[in-house]
């Protein structure tokens, strides 16, 4: 499992995902692609398949929580989009994340990568106190999500590159880190809370990088997309 860059492609409608990714199609990579909760809605499991179909991995982010049963049910579902990656939120409990796997599954045993929300990177630890009563340390919440997500069986973690290093050295160097709050230092934060730029996230040890309006609003997306790829993985596309 190498590093990369996932581009967060958070349109509402199909016609505007693929006038976009219709940009990238020059390059030798095809991007990673993450598909939210905004596209998915809009535009249906269909949108999926459809950009699957044009060579792109796809990193499906709609950050499940429920009962236990009830998300077991929806990544049975789920599994069936032949994702390569998708996702739930930590504060589950471990209970809900081993259903998650089981449902995720495949028949042959196959699975798409299974990572957790440990805290959103729009997540202060003053709002995290003040909003969600919870008094531990920021960085231990984010710690303690990913033991228990390890705990659980999945992949990996979403969190900030901010804390990447310590997650791999409780975690272990395989366990990976799919870190949002990346910008551009010349780039507004926007409404990110613990950023960092795609060099600094290297540094870190992030295993890939989500990165969404500095590519996305970018005049030039495919030259902020090859800038982002030179700093992080060190290429040039």
């Amino acid at each position: 499992m190498g590093k990369d860059v996932i581009i967060a492609c958070d349109f509402s409608s199909r016609e505007a995902v693929l006038q976009f990714l219709d940009k990238f199609s020059g390059e030798a990579r095809k991007p990673y692609v993450k598909i939210g909760m905004e596209l998915f809605y809009g535009a249906g499991p269909e949108i999926v398949r459809e950009i699957k179909r044009r060579g792109h991995s796809i990193f499906l982010d709609l950050k499940l929580c429920d009962i236990p049963n009830t998300v077991k049910k929806s990544m049975a579902v789920l599994r069936d989009l032949d994702v390569d990656m998708t996702n739930l939120h930590a504060f589950g409990t471990i209970e809900m994340m081993k259903a998650a796997i089981e449902g995720l599954t495949r028949p042959d045993g196959t699975q798409p990568l299974l990572i957790a929300v440990t805290q959103l990177t729009s997540t202060s630890e003053q709002r995290m106190r003040d909003e969600l009563l919870i008094d531990a340390p920021l960085p231990d919440v984010v710690m303690h999500y990913a033991q228990n997500a390890q705990a659980a069986g999945l992949d990996g973690v979403v969190c900030s590159p901010l804390e990447s290093p310590v997650v791999h050295e409780n975690c272990g160097a395989k366990f990976l880190t799919v870190t949002p709050g990346v910008r551009f230092s010349d780039g507004p934060d926007g409404d990110q809370a613990r950023v960092t730029t795609p060099a600094r996230a290297r540094e870190l040890g992030s295993d890939y990088i989500v990165v969404g309006r500095p590519i996305t609003g970018a005049d030039d997306p495919v030259a902020a997309y090859r800038k982002c790829c030179e700093e992080f993985l060190g290429i040039r596309q």
